[in-house]
């Protein structure tokens, strides 16, 4: 799923690799239960990521040489995974219907029973597909071009996936 190793303890993932050109890193799903009282650790998203953290190593030489500390933290992550120590997601922002949308869904009731079948994040996709829009002219052209994908339960970027 992540492509990565990820490494899973009782059904949770514990800790991850990843190979760049300038690092190595080890990913701690749940890092921020770590106590890291040497610092190693750090946050690749602050302000955005709560739970993990990560390692990064440059050399093969740091890797050996903190051997026993990796298999220190190694073990208090899964420790912490077996007392069923957690940070929680945080609640997502609010979805914001824009007002061309909201006007479609209130005339037409089939649209908006689709539209409340779908699931959060397709709803702010398409919100947000619409908002971002500077023009008037294009907010109504991109809805015009969601609505038979609402109809069909099709999220705006499921052709990704």
């Amino acid at each position: 799923k992540w492509g990565f190793p990820v490494y899973v303890s009782g059904g949770k993932n514990i800790v991850g690799l990843g190979s760049f050109k300038s690092y190595v890193g080890i990913w701690f799903f749940q890092g921020g239960l770590l106590k890291d009282k040497t610092g190693k650790l750090t946050n690749a998203q602050e302000g955005k990521t709560e739970a993990m953290r990560q390692w990064r190593f440059s050399s093969l030489a740091e890797i050996e040489e903190h051997t026993d500390l990796i298999h220190a933290y190694l073990e208090e992550a899964i420790a912490n995974q077996k007392a069923g120590k957690e940070i929680k997601a945080k609640v997502g922002r609010p979805l914001v219907i824009p007002p061309e949308l909201q006007t479609k869904l209130d005339e037409d009731s089939d649209l908006k029973a689709a539209f409340e079948a779908l699931n959060l994040t397709r709803k702010r996709d398409f919100a947000e597909h619409i908002e971002m829009a500077k023009r008037e002219e294009t907010k109504l052209a991109r809805l015009e071009k969601i609505i038979p994908m609402i109809l069909a339960g099709i999220g705006l970027n499921d052709k990704y996936k």
